[in-house]
């Protein structure tokens, strides 16, 4: 399974990561917009936004993405490692 993240914590990055891997995902993870999101995305089969993090621009774009791609998204308020690993034992199960 292939996730996107969209916002949280910079330092948190590689804890993302390795948050996923325990889960058999593979992540993406933007804490930044770095130039076209929508272009890197890709066809993952979840995306995560961590809305207390991220910009209005970067939620929109990371939507409208999804939905042409028919691509589930799931919002989360706090960006912290355990919300993360509440969505993927939602998703991953």
């Amino acid at each position: 399974m292939s996730v996107v993240i969209v916002g949280g914590n910079e330092r948190m990055v590689c804890q993302y990561e390795d948050i996923c891997k325990g889960y058999g995902c593979k992540a993406k993870v933007f804490a930044k917009e770095k130039g076209a999101m929508k272009k890197k995305i890709g066809a993952p089969d979840l995306v995560i936004l961590f809305t207390s993090t991220v910009s209005h621009k970067m939620v929109n774009s990371a939507v409208e993405q999804a939905k042409r791609k028919s691509i589930p998204v799931h919002r989360c308020h706090t960006s912290s490692a355990a919300a993360l690993e509440g969505i993927l034992r939602q998703y991953c199960a």
